[in-house]
């Protein structure tokens, strides 16, 4: 018989060979248990078509056609997946609730020789246990926030501070959003479950007696919120303020966002979401500075007119701790390697009351 994990346990550790999700693809790119592959047993559409049986004829007539699809699959996944799987391979399977499609595939397996194990109560036990751990995990660490008007290379400080081995958690990154009206970047953002997943599994890997380095975001991030209680942490987190001026920061996003230069249409359409805040001339210079190339000019107004109050009022109703202000007068490596040189010292304070 299949053997059964408790949740608490670490489910990424070296105890299995591998983590499988029979779920099917679509369920799989919404969230899934971290370093897992898919081996659906039913693709997107034979899981719809089951459902349809189950719904419209019988359960019998569900299974028995589910049945024939799942042994399809399964026969495919132990001539190509499987094929080459030494006699010690030691899978922990997982579906939606630990029901039939995990049981399908673990019982084909232990039947071969293999061990298995399976995950009870499947994806919603895990889920249950993320929401668990973000209620609780984020109040074990203490944070330094970076923060500073748009331009002022906050994600490449905590970059190089990252290569210092501080510990760095990356909210942009993990979003696949840099946190503003153009920031989305060309792939798609995770859903939010996968997104609580990815912080989760970058926190679970920090030292409690290490601070952490974050950059200071909103609550949302894109289309992603920021699990609620490392939100409260980051507020009250102390900050350091990085000023720049503003030919430089010009000059940083100009470098960091070229490919709106490239689509001027593109970039029209974005800043059409500000439709509401702005007056139909304000968007007429806009569109007329886009149109003749006027990208320092653009950028500066946008700055001004746009991100810095907009910034400027989040600063202020979300992030009042600030403890050090740290002036450049230009943003070249040699810059930013000295900034980063100075918070480094920092990284390894102890932390008590943790």
């Amino acid at each position: 018989m299949p053997l059964t994990p408790n949740i608490t346990t670490d489910l990424c550790s070296q105890a299995y060979s591998e983590i499988i999700d029979v779920r099917s693809p679509a369920e799989f790119a919404e969230d899934h248990l971290p370093g897992a592959v898919n081996l659906p047993v039913l693709d997107n559409q034979e899981r719809a078509h089951v459902g349809t049986l189950y719904k419209q004829v019988s359960a019998f007539a569900a299974r028995k056609q589910g049945a024939a699809l799942v042994a399809h699959n399964l026969s495919r996944h132990l001539s190509h997946h499987f094929a080459d799987k030494p006699k010690a391979y030691h899978p922990l399977i997982y579906c939606w609730r630990g029901g039939q499609r995990s049981q399908s595939m673990a019982l084909v397996l232990t039947q071969v020789g293999w061990q298995t194990t399976l995950l009870d109560g499947g994806y919603k036990t895990y889920r249950a246990y993320v929401r668990e751990q973000l209620n609780q995990l984020p109040y074990r660490f203490s944070y330094r926030m970076v923060c500073g008007l748009t331009g002022t290379a906050k994600t490449e400080i905590l970059e190089r501070l990252s290569r210092q081995d501080a510990q760095i958690l990356q909210l942009e990154a993990l979003a696949n959003h840099r946190g503003s009206l153009l920031g989305a970047e060309r792939n798609r953002q995770p859903s939010q479950k996968q997104f609580e997943s990815d912080v989760l599994s970058v926190l679970q890997t920090f030292d409690p007696y290490r601070p952490v380095w974050v950059e200071a975001e909103s609550s949302k991030i894109g289309e992603r919120f920021v699990p609620q209680a490392l939100w409260l942490q980051m507020k009250q987190a102390p900050c350091i303020e990085i000023q720049v001026p503003m030919a430089a920061r010009v000059k940083w996003l100009l470098t960091h966002y070229a490919h709106f230069t490239l689509k001027p249409d593109l970039l029209k359409e974005k800043l059409h979401l500000l439709r509401r805040s702005y007056s139909k001339a304000q968007f007429q210079a806009w569109h007329q500075l886009i149109d003749e190339g006027a990208w320092s000019e653009l950028v500066r107004s946008l700055l001004e007119k746009h991100y810095d109050p907009a910034y400027r009022r989040s600063m202020n109703r979300q992030y009042s701790n600030i403890q050090q202000t740290i002036q450049l007068q230009d943003l070249s490596s040699t810059s930013l390697e000295t900034v980063v040189q100075s918070l480094a010292t920092t990284r390894d304070v102890a932390i008590t009351g943790k």
